[in-house]
């Protein structure tokens, strides 16, 4: 293994659209942004973590907690171009890019794919992802699957079910026949090709499919995959947020934030 330096950034922004300022919400004494980042600072493979955000709230509860943040321009359209706004001025050769609404995202996790980078030259971009469990998985359109090669290089990443299994006799029976794998969004990028990444033009399969991730593909980029047991519980919604604090009242979730 490599002896390359790896730094974590969790894009972080006020403005969502299904739930306004959940970077700041409060689980168990906690903010969701504070748990997320003390998680991450578990990962083995990292050396360092930075909070990007163009919001002043969020950027003050990070100095609250002793986190490390820096305040990126609002002109920015996603969390990627926030990551490499950050990465450019660092001197690290690897950057995790670590999703801000995750917060019991399993450290060994970011570990599998941070170091898929490091054991394999041929790879410029990593992500994860795990086996699919039931049909309501298998054909939900809003958790994306992947398909990849027999080195875990991926070659398609998509909101619909491939493959196709043709001597099916119904779709029911898909699952028996095939292992399918659905993507998890955490991606970890060499610097070099992380500055280039963000200069590509959008491309017609991501446009489509309205997966980034593509645009990589597309440009002949190889992404390797990593398969991990589970998904992160990620918060989109107040709803999530519920869900997710009732689990915790029972004990059924946040076992990775213990170890």
């Amino acid at each position: 293994m490599s002896e390359a330096k790896v730094i974590g950034v969790i894009p972080a922004r006020y403005n969502s659209t299904r739930f306004p300022g959940k970077p700041l919400v409060d689980i168990l004494g906690k903010t969701m942004i504070q748990r997320v980042y003390e998680q991450a600072q578990k990962a083995k493979t990292i050396q360092h973590v930075i909070v990007a955000t163009d919001d002043q709230r969020i950027f003050d509860e990070v100095q609250r907690f002793g986190g490390d943040v820096r305040m990126t321009p609002r002109h920015l359209q996603n969390g990627t171009e926030r990551v490499a706004w950050v990465a450019a001025d660092l001197n690290y050769s690897i950057i995790a890019n670590i999703q801000g609404d995750e917060p019991f995202i399993d450290p060994v996790s970011i570990d599998v794919a941070v170091s898929l980078l490091l054991d394999d030259d041929r790879a410029v971009m990593s992500t994860l992802a795990k086996p699919v469990s039931s049909e309501e998985e298998l054909h939900n359109p809003n958790l994306p699957k992947v398909i990849m090669d027999q080195q875990q290089y991926a070659i398609y990443f998509t909101r619909a079910v491939i493959p196709h299994i043709r001597d099916a006799t119904s779709q029911s029976e898909w699952l028996n026949l095939h292992r399918y794998f659905r993507h998890i969004g955490m991606y970890v990028y060499r610097q070099s090709f992380l500055t280039a990444y963000v200069k590509l033009k959008a491309t017609p399969l991501e446009q489509a499919e309205k997966l980034e991730q593509l645009r990589a593909l597309e440009h002949g980029y190889k992404i390797k995959i990593g398969v991990v047991p589970r998904a992160p519980q990620g918060i989109d919604t107040p709803e999530d947020l519920q869900t997710l604090l009732d689990k915790l009242r029972k004990g059924t979730i946040g076992n990775e934030s213990k170890r």
